[in-house]
C-alpha cells in the first residue's frame, strides 16, 4: 500500500511466524502498521525502508485490511494489543521469555504485573523505561548488559510510531533477543492507563474516532490530517499503480 509492504496474514499465521522466528533466533523486528505508519512513510523514506525491511509488517488497521481484500488477498486485522496477548499466551507452551521496553515511568512494570496475572505461566524477564530521547552510550551499554543477563526471546517495544520502528531497526542486531515487536499503545492499554475502543468500533474501522475523542490533544493531527490524505493517496494508487511500486 503506497509503496509499503504489508503482510497478507491473519492473527493465527502472524503468531505462528513469530514463534517460528523465536525458534530460529532470526534477530529481526515486527512492525504493526496502519494508516498512521503508512502515511508517515510517505514523508519519510527512511521509515519506508524500515517498514519494508522488517521480519513482518502486520495490518494493524481496518483500512489496510479492506484494501488488501479489494486486491483479492486473504487478510485479517492483526491489531497490536491483540497480537501481544496472543503471542504471550501461545509462548507459554514454548517457554518464550519476554522483555518490555517503553512507556512512561512505571508503565512497563505495570504491564508486566497485569499480564503475569492475566496469563498464567507467562515469563517476563525484565522491563526498562527509557528516557524521552535517544539513548546515550552509557544507557545503551546498560540496556545491552541487562538483555544479555536476562536473555529474552522477544523484546516488546512501546514507543509509538515512528520512534519504535527507528529503535528496532537500529538495535535489533545489537541487542540480545530473537525478535523485537513494536506495539505502541498496547503498553498503556494492557497496563490499564488507557481504554480500548469497543469491539464494534474496532471491526467497523472507527477505533481512530474513539482514540481521538479520548486523547484529542495528542492525536488530532494524526487522524484529522492523515486519514483524508490516506484516502486521497489510495485513490491515486488505484488510478496510477506505477506511481507506487511494490517493495522488493
Amino acid at each position: 500500500m503506497l509503496g509499503v509492504g504489508v503482510d497478507a496474514i491473519d492473527m493465527a499465521s502472524a503468531v505462528a511466524r513469530i514463534l517460528e522466528g523465536v525458534r530460529a533466533r532470526v534477530r529481526g523486528y515486527v512492525c504493526v502498521t496502519g494508516v498512521h505508519g503508512i502515511m508517515e512513510a510517505q514523508r519519510d523514506h527512511e521509515l519506508c525502508a524500515i517498514l519494508n525491511g522488517s521480519f513482518m509488517t502486520t495490518p494493524d488497521g481496518m483500512p489496510t485490511v479492506w484494501i488488501g481484500r479489494a486486491q483479492g488477498l486473504a487478510i485479517s486485522r492483526v491489531y497490536g494489543p491483540d497480537l501481544m496477548l496472543e503471542v504471550c499466551r501461545a509462548g507459554v507452551r514454548n517457554g518464550v521469555r519476554h522483555f518490555f521496553y517503553g512507556g512512561a515511568e512505571g508503565v512497563a512494570a505495570l504491564l508486566r504485573d497485569s499480564l503475569v496475572e492475566r496469563i498464567p505461566g507467562l515469563t517476563v524477564v525484565g522491563t526498562y523505561t527509557p528516557p524521552f530521547r535517544a539513548l546515550n552510550e552509557a544507557e545503551e551499554a546498560a540496556l545491552a548488559t541487562l538483555l544479555e543477563s536476562s536473555r529474552p526471546d522477544i523484546v516488546w517495544i512501546g514507543l509509538s510510531t515512528p520512534k519504535q520502528e527507528r529503535f528496532m531497526a537500529r538495535y535489533h542486531r545489537q541487542l540480545e533477543c530473537a525478535l523485537m515487536i513494536g506495539v505502541g499503545a498496547a503498553f498503556d492499554m494492557h497496563s490499564g492507563r488507557t481504554s480500548q475502543a469497543p469491539k464494534w468500533m474496532q471491526r467497523s474501522g472507527l477505533e481512530w474516532f474513539y482514540r481521538l475523542v479520548t486523547e484529542p490533544r495528542r492525536l488530532w493531527k494524526r487522524y484529522l490530517l492523515n486519514n483524508p490524505a490516506f484516502v486521497f493517496r489510495i485513490a491515486q494508487q488505484v488510478l496510477s499503480p506505477s506511481r507506487f511500486p511494490a517493495p522488493r
